[in-house]
This record gives C-alpha cells, sequence and structure tokens, in this order.
C-alpha cells in the first residue's frame, strides 16, 4: 500500500469520529479508499437497551500489546505495512478499561477472571464459579459457595447457550460458564482427591453433561477429549492413547441420548452437522487442546476453524426465538505465550479477528450485543525502534538520520540485532553473555521464543488493565475503566436476567 493512501485512511478515521465532520469525510472521498464505515454515527446513535442475544469473545491473555501485535500481523498478512489496519473488533464504538486482579492476587489467573466475567463476582485465582471464601481446594467449604453464571441464568430463562473454545473444554476460561469447583485442575475425575469426591465436588467435564440449569448447554465445541472418556477406551484419532475418567463414563455417550443431540470429533463429522434439526452439538476435536492456528491447515488437521465453529454455534443457538448467550475463547494466544513463541499467539489472534467478524456479519446491532475482551495480559512488549512496516515478527531495521529505513539491521550496544517483540520472562530468556547472534535466525518460524529477560520455563501473565470493546444493545455501559466483574453486569442488563 503506498504512503499517500495510507496517510488518507488515517485522516478520513479523524473525520469519521466526529458525526460533525462527516460531510468533511464524504467530500475526502473516504468511501472510496475502503475507510471503515462513520464510527461516530455508531458511537453516537441510540441503540436499544435491550439485547435478545449476547455473544462475548475473550482472548486468553490478549493484553493491548497482544491486539497490537495481532493488527499489525493481520495487515501485513493481507501486503500492508500493517500499523494502519483495522481488526473486527476495533470498529465498535464502545470501549473501556478492566481491571484483572484476583481477589488474592495481583496478577491474575485465567479462572479467577474468568469467573468473574461470568459470575460477577471477584474470587481467588484457581477458582472456577466459587466465591472467594474457602482454600484452595477446600471442597466441602466450595459447595456452600457456588456462584450462579450468566449462562446458568440464561438458560434458566428459556434461552439457548453455548461455548466455544480452541482450548481444552474443561480448561479454566470455557468451564468458568458452567462448573464450580476451588480447583481449576480437576477436569476429570482422576485429577480429583478422594476427599473431594466423597464430600460431593464433581469434576468440570461431567458438570457440562450434569448441569440442573435449564435444559443444558446446547452447544460445546472445542478441545479436551480425554477428559470425557473412560480410561478403558482408546482415543478414536489416536489409538495410543487413552480416555482420562475413572468412573466408566463415558460423557459423549450420555451427551447424544437426548433429543437432537449429535458429537462429533472430527472436522468431517462437525461439517456433517445439520445446523437446522440439531438441537443440542457436541465438538471434541482433541484428547489435549484443539490445534495452534499455524499447525492447522484446513486440508490436513482434521479440525474445524474457530470461525467456523463460531458460525455453526450461531446456527444453532440462532434458532431460539426467545434468544441465546454464547462465550467464543481465542484460548491458545494464551499459549503461544506462554510458550514465549510469539507467532503462536498473534496468529491466534488473527483467527479470533476472523472469529469476530463472522459472528458479527451473521448477527444484527438491533438485537444482539456483542463484547471482546481479554481475561488478562501477558509479559508480551513490542519495542525499539522498527521502521514502518517492519515484519512485526521479524528482526528491527531503523530509520536513518533523514527517517529513511536503513539498508542492514539495527544493533544493540552489544553489536547484535534485536527482535521488537519479546517477553519480560520465559522460555528465551538471555540467560548468559554474549547474546544469542540472531542475525542468521528466522524469528518468524513458529519454532523461535522471543528473547526474555527472566528465564522461566513458561512465561507469566502481565498485570495491566487490559481493553473491552463492544457494539449493540447495552453497550454503551462498555466505557471508563472498569472492574472486570461489571462485565458480568453488562450482559445481564442487557438480556434482562437481572429483572424483577
Amino acid at each position: 500500500m503506498t504512503e499517500p493512501v495510507v496517510n488518507a485512511r488515517i485522516a478520513c478515521r479523524t473525520l469519521l469520529k466526529s458525526a460533525a465532520l462527516a460531510a468533511l469525510a464524504a467530500a475526502a472521498g473516504c468511501a472510496e479508499i475502503g475507510a471503515p464505515g462513520p464510527l461516530a454515527t455508531q458511537a453516537h446513535s441510540h441503540q436499544p437497551d435491550r439485547a435478545k442475544n449476547v455473544i462475548i469473545f475473550i482472548g486468553d491473555g490478549m493484553g493491548v500489546s497482544t491486539v497490537t501485535g495481532i493488527r499489525i500481523l493481520a495487515g501485513q498478512m493481507q501486503g500492508d505495512t500493517g500499523e494502519e489496519h483495522v481488526l473486527s473488533w476495533e470498529t465498535f464504538p464502545n470501549v473501556a478499561l478492566s481491571k484483572t486482579y484476583n481477589t488474592n492476587q495481583q496478577v491474575p489467573d485465567s479462572a479467577g477472571t474468568a469467573t468473574s466475567i461470568m459470575s460477577g463476582v471477584k474470587t481467588k485465582a484457581g477458582f472456577i464459579g466459587v466465591g472467594p471464601a474457602p482454600k484452595r481446594t477446600e471442597c466441602d467449604v466450595s459447595l456452600r459457595h457456588h456462584l450462579t453464571t450468566v449462562l446458568e441464568e440464561a438458560e434458566n430463562r428459556g434461552l439457548s447457550t453455548g461455548v466455544v473454545t480452541t482450548a481444552r473444554l474443561t480448561h479454566a476460561t470455557p468451564a468458568s460458564t458452567y462448573a464450580h469447583v476451588p480447583e481449576r485442575d480437576w477436569e476429570a475425575d482422576a485429577d480429583m482427591p478422594a476427599e473431594a469426591l466423597a464430600q460431593g465436588c464433581k469434576d468440570i467435564a461431567s458438570q457440562l453433561i450434569d448441569t440442573v440449569a435449564g435444559d443444558g448447554v446446547e452447544v460445546a465445541m472445542g478441545g479436551g477429549r480425554a477428559n470425557f472418556l473412560p480410561e478403558s477406551v482408546s482415543d478414536p484419532e489416536y489409538e495410543s492413547k487413552k480416555g482420562k475418567r475413572k468412573d466408566g463414563r463415558n460423557l459423549p455417550e450420555e451427551w447424544v441420548r437426548r433429543d437432537g443431540a449429535a458429537y462429533a470429533w472430527n472436522e468431517a463429522q462437525f461439517n456433517a452437522v445439520d445446523s437446522s434439526s440439531t438441537k443440542h452439538l457436541l465438538g471434541l476435536f482433541e484428547p489435549g487442546h484443539m490445534k495452534f492456528s499455524l499447525n492447522r491447515p484446513e486440508d490436513k488437521s482434521g479440525e474445524p476453524s474457530l470461525s467456523a465453529m463460531t458460525e455453526k454455534a450461531i446456527e444453532i443457538l440462532g434458532k431460539n426465538e426467545q434468544g441465546y448467550f454464547l462465550l467464543v475463547e481465542g484460548g491458545r494466544i494464551d499459549h503461544g505465550h506462554h510458550e514465549g513463541i510469539a507467532a503462536h499467539a498473534l496468529h491466534d489472534g488473527v483467527a479470533m479477528a476472523e472469529a469476530v467478524a463472522m459472528a458479527d456479519k451473521l448477527t444484527s446491532d438491533d438485537d444482539t450485543l456483542i463484547i471482546v475482551t481479554a481475561d488478562h495480559s501477558h509479559t508480551f512488549t513490542l519495542a525499539g525502534y522498527p521502521t514502518r512496516g517492519n515484519p512485526i515478527l521479524g528482526k528491527v531495521i531503523g530509520n536513518d538520520d533523514l527517517g529513511e529505513p536503513n539498508a542492514n539491521y539495527d544493533l544493540l550496544d552489544d553489536g547484535l540485532p534485536y527482535t521488537s517483540a519479546g517477553y519480560q520472562n520465559g522460555p528465551g530468556a538471555v540467560d548468559s553473555l554474549p547474546r544469542p547472534d540472531l542475525t542468521n535466525i528466522d524469528t518468524e518460524a513458529e519454532t523461535f521464543h522471543q528473547q526474555s529477560l527472566i528465564p522461566r520455563s513458561s512465561e507469566t501473565h502481565g498485570g495491566e488493565d487490559v481493553a473491552v470493546y463492544a457494539k449493540g444493545p447495552g453497550a454503551e455501559r462498555a466505557r471508563g475503566v472498569l472492574e472486570q466483574n461489571e462485565i458480568h453486569d453488562i450482559m445481564t442488563k442487557a438480556l434482562g436476567l437481572n429483572d424483577e
């Protein structure tokens, strides 16, 4: 893309932020160069307060720096410089910041943050659907402190509900919609101590099947197949792998006993599901987490994309005239960061942006509230002084004294090149000198660990606020700086779930 066109797009977006300048924007020919629609009209026009449907997207670990990285990568994948690109949710007219701390941790985990979003109550790290009173793993006390989730409220009001993720369905964020445990690792009964089972606590996978809210979750798709299968059963895709359940229950078989229920464990079965006749759909596409976006070309992996799962979920849930609630998680953004491999995190972020675009396409702003946010951030940073359009995962080329790109990589004080993408801690730590020379290293490869400061086998979460983007009925409540649990209130108010 040429510099004049890029600058014209930026100018257009500036004009379009104000309804009063709409005429100037039109005169400037903004529509002709592909500028986004008038954000001012969206931001200041009256939206109905009540939503029929709510869709919340959670980019696990998708802090503000990660959003910036996703934006640039998505633009560069389309042949542009990247910085000027606009992600699907960046056209949403309402934006807020969310404070992510747990009740017992300054830098949070996903269980406590997701529970905050889904229940409206902040809680401890490691807790799912349970208030902060018990100690971690304290089953008997936790049974008295279950929190009602927005999914359960929706089911009890006759709405349809769905959970879609690229992580295990029993992982912290998706589990926060339907499960109640004082230990996030209790994903199958084999993960639980005998004392907790005797006291009446249930593993997360069984709670998805045994839910007492409404008629149960209508759509549940992701990974985590092993947690749903008995240890005597081989995985249908990987013969050498077995299920984890010690209680002998085959939960997919129990799922399909319901009227109109279907189960899929690969992409072909998923594609064969008839949305018009299916009432309940369970999709378990891996024994563990689903593949990273970079590892799942559609003609080889046997897994549906996050966008395809989102589309199928909306088709099934949308048949309910009373409406629906849907959580969609880009779960592996977080895992890419924990690996210290930015390529995995950012490419999975691009996949989530495609899923948000799909949901926006299939729904109407008149009756559907869409929220895009993160549960927490990571220590991921973009630094240095790369020239405009420098590959987001590449080595830094800066500008010369005249503001023009240099011919060679920029060098730090140690005389070696560096990447702008890096981490405060993680597997790529520079723990000895001299620092590894990246000159002949492909830093854009999916196996490359970005360099970091402090050695750690798994990179950690970050503690800063994350962004909240919203559009549709009730979206105007997503403004300013919010406590994370207020996102729950935005959703329930929009759906009228807290009406007398």
